[in-house]
């Protein structure tokens, strides 16, 4: 039987913690900050969780070795 890869794409973009949770990026934050207010910019600072549904996707498909 072959092994199961990682997908490269979710490496990058997902990151597992100790306690199972799945971590990432917020959205909106590459350009066009003119546009948005201040309170979303800092409201999209750093990491957050994912919602549960997408998490166990995430896991079963994406990162299916941790």
């Amino acid at each position: 039987m072959p092994k199961i890869k990682t997908k490269s794409a979710a490496k990058k973009r997902f990151k597992i913690t100790g306690t199972g949770k799945v971590l990432y990026a917020q959205a909106g934050k590459r350009h066009g900050m003119i546009k948005r207010t201040n309170k979303q910019i800092r409201n999209h600072r750093g990491t957050t969780t994912l919602f549960e549904g997408d998490a166990a996707n995430v896991k079963k498909f994406f990162l299916p070795n941790g």
